[in-house]
């Protein structure tokens, strides 16, 4: 290393012994430290003679392109690790099995929408549940993300960490992704997790959260879908979900309770009336009843005629 740094010019001995070995001066030794310390920060040779011999030398530009090449390089490396990782969940069992996997998820991360697609799709080889999710997170494609959510339903609570942690993505567009793939995986886990989404910060979220439970079963998404009922945002859907969720007796009655109390402001529009008018139709009960009989004479005309038809038809129920 000595002779090396000696040929290059960086450091020179200050004699040699009468056995012709290199003498070196206390000042030798400390510029041989100070060589050391500054390749230990990933300078080049070049850049250290520079940096010790060139008065008018500043580190700062230096020192910048270094930060910038060591976080390229972090990145390559951590995204190697990622994708050993990812081959080792798949757990190949040989070589063969390796290079599919490794094909499967260059194929995930192609330019090419159909390429993506057939990826997700393959059954030939099993793309580990973390990439399925990553892949589904970032795809703006319709159709590949269909594929996708299809592919994650089929690997199961395995892909869940990972779109748990898109819900809270700062990105709306990745937080609706992630609620929807998580929809598709039908397992109580899911359901649990669907569960907490009704209280996310992203109304987005909280809605599909709400469908999906609803269709479930799961009467904590009550409220919610009273909600869109209100705000006239996929009304007929909740509707559908509530009179789904209605044929629990108790459930009814809360269903029935909260779309009363919702009729009880003066304030309430007309078209908002009606929404929840037309969601009373197949919730049964005596609070039903009676909120119809009321609405029935309605000032507002679409939904007195509403009120007295559903209490008519419920009549000829009984």
């Amino acid at each position: 290393m000595l002779r090396h740094y000696e040929s290059l010019g960086l450091v020179r001995p200050t004699g040699r012994t009468g056995s012709g070995y290199r003498e070196y001066s206390a000042e030798d030794i400390q510029r041989i430290f100070h060589i050391e310390i500054l390749r230990s920060l990933g300078l080049s040779l070049r850049e250290v003679g520079r940096a010790l011999d060139d008065p008018g030398f500043t580190p700062s530009e230096l020192v910048h392109d270094l930060i910038r090449q060591t976080r390229e390089r972090i990145a390559a490396e951590t995204e190697l690790l990622t994708r050993l990782l990812r081959i080792d969940a798949a757990e190949p069992a040989d070589w063969e099995d390796v290079l599919r996997i490794v094909a499967l998820l260059q194929a995930l991360g192609s330019e090419s929408a159909g390429k993506r697609q057939r990826a997700a799709l393959s059954s030939d080889a099993q793309v580990p549940a973390e990439a399925l999710a990553e892949a589904v997170l970032c795809e703006t494609d319709p159709n590949v993300a269909g594929a996708l959510r299809w592919a994650l339903a089929r690997s199961g609570d395995a892909a869940l960490g990972p779109l748990a942690e898109g819900l809270g993505s700062p990105v709306a567009e990745v937080r609706k992704r992630a609620v929807q793939s998580i929809a598709e995986i039908p397992s109580a886990a899911s359901t649990e997790l669907l569960r907490d989404a009704l209280t996310n910060p992203d109304l987005v979220v909280r809605r599909y959260a709400a469908l999906t439970l609803g269709a479930r079963g799961v009467a904590d998404a009550v409220p919610t879908l009273i909600d869109m009922i209100v705000d006239g945002v996929n009304d007929t859907d909740a509707a559908d979900a509530l009179s789904g969720l209605a044929g629990d007796p108790a459930s009814a009655e809360r269903i029935a309770a909260g779309l009363v109390d919702r009729l009880a402001d003066d304030a309430v529009p007309a078209p908002v009336r009606l929404r929840l008018t037309q969601a009373l139709a197949d919730i049964p009960g005596p609070t039903t009843s009676g909120a119809l009989a009321e609405l029935s004479h309605d000032d507002d005309r679409a939904v007195a005629l509403t009120a007295a038809y559903i209490l008519k038809l419920r009549g000829d129920a009984r």
